[in-house]
């Protein structure tokens, strides 16, 4: 079966599913395998639940009609979208960046939603698979179309680049983040700069943070750039007010407002003047922009603030690096708080870089002079410091439980794979 062949049946049935569990009337199961699963063993099950038709790419598994024969699923996966995508003529906008991708694509989504029917990609669906299935949740009612693209090797975003290709582009920052895999920070430059190389190739504008040097010099040779910053750009704002949440002023003649947002945090200014940029781009006006952002709530652990009891509560404990790392002790330093705590988890694919980082971070903590500190994981097991330590999130939680926490700011943070969002239950 050729790609428009499978595009005809996916124009009749225009649900993808890779989860047999979750199938429902209709949908086109993609078998999908992965290290621990081979989702052809589950073909059968899912047209027993009412899928339409099933992918697979191994003839065992074939014998219902209903069951299409390919040579690689995740390969036609891929391809549907690609040629989905290619149907579709509406701006296409690939966000990367190694802190703020997601929040700025949430942003975005809901300056774009003010004006237009806008579909981006779902929590953090960012990857080989979830790219693809992004693309052909848009329907033909899309105005707008938000693709977020993570990666932690080198050629990544290049690959979704060439399914999705987007016509505009943001690269939110580039920081020592998946170190595992890009082995320095030049490499985390040129793997999130396959952005730029696809839109200097294509035509395509970038939306630049003028406050980042190297983004400057990564941009080369692209003609259109809109540029946002907290100087010597398009669109100029700054942060504003003393409080947790961050309120932005905008500076630029014409849209002179301030954004009382409900994001924790200065560290979210460029992410903020990002949508700002985007949205005054495609001509909504800064007054549905302010209201936009102003509505937003954060969610999923990232950047959000929280009251449990009498603690305040920075819950951003979805990702972290050294890069985001050291902006959250930073902003938590400059909060006006007799009682502060950190409760930081590990960094996770760091590499050969993990030890070194990890002592980094022990040793800004003591620097900024935080004392209230609690290290958890495995990496920070051979730092030096005077804190306490825990190797899990579980046994941080009955630690506080026992000793708990009142009337203070508390910072929760760290990689996913920390499950730091556990020791919530303790306030």
């Amino acid at each position: 079966m050729t790609i428009q062949q499978l595009y005809e049946l996916y124009l009749e049935f225009p649900s993808v599913q890779t989860d047999s569990r979750k199938i429902q009337q209709g949908d086109i199961f993609f078998a999908l395998k992965g290290a621990n699963f081979n989702g052809n063993a589950y073909a059968a099950a899912a047209l027993e639940k009412g899928a339409a038709y099933a992918i697979v790419d191994e003839a065992t598994y074939a014998a219902d009609e209903r069951c299409i024969l390919v040579p690689d699923v995740l390969d036609t996966l891929q391809q549907l979208a690609r040629h989905h995508r290619a149907q579709l003529d509406i701006p296409v906008i690939g966000i990367t960046g190694s802190n703020g991708k997601t929040t700025t694509k949430e942003l975005l989504t809901s300056v774009l939603s003010a004006r237009y029917r806008t579909y981006a990609t779902e929590g953090n669906l960012n990857n080989h698979i979830g790219v693809p299935l992004t693309l052909l949740k848009i329907r033909p009612d899309a105005e707008m179309a938000i693709i977020e693209m993570g990666a932690n090797h080198i050629g990544e975003i290049a690959s979704y680049c060439r399914i999705a290709n987007p016509a505009y582009g943001l690269i939110t920052n580039c920081g020592k983040a998946h170190l595992e895999g890009f082995g320095s920070i030049e490499g985390v430059r040129k793997a999130k700069g396959e952005l730029y190389d696809h839109l200097r190739h294509s035509g395509g504008t970038v939306f630049r943070n003028a406050d980042l040097d190297y983004l400057t010099e990564m941009a080369h040779d692209i003609p259109g750039q809109i540029t946002y910053g907290t100087a010597n750009a398009q669109i100029i704002g700054r942060a504003a007010g003393t409080g947790a949440l961050l309120q932005v002023t905008l500076l630029s003649s014409g849209l002179e407002t301030q954004i009382q947002t409900r994001l924790v945090g200065a560290y979210n200014l460029p992410n903020v003047l990002a949508a700002v940029a985007v949205g005054t781009y495609f001509d909504i006006d800064v007054d549905t922009i302010k209201k936009a952002l102003e509505q937003y709530q954060p969610s999923n652990s990232r950047s959000q603030w929280l009251e449990k009891g009498d603690n305040k509560i920075i819950l951003d404990a979805y990702n972290a690096n050294p890069s985001s790392m050291k902006l959250a002790l930073e902003n938590l330093a400059a909060i006006e708080a007799e009682n502060k705590w950190l409760l930081l988890g590990a960094m996770k694919e760091m590499g050969p870089e993990s030890e070194a980082e990890h002592q980094a971070l022990a040793d800004l903590a003591a620097q900024l002079g935080f004392r209230n500190v609690i290290l958890t994981g495995a990496e920070f097991s051979s730092t030096r410091h005077n804190f306490t330590w825990f190797a899990t999130s579980e046994e941080v939680l009955a630690y506080l439980k026992a000793h708990p926490i009142h009337q203070a700011v508390v910072l929760i943070k760290g990689s996913r794979g920390s499950r730091m969002e556990t020791v919530l239950e303790a306030f």
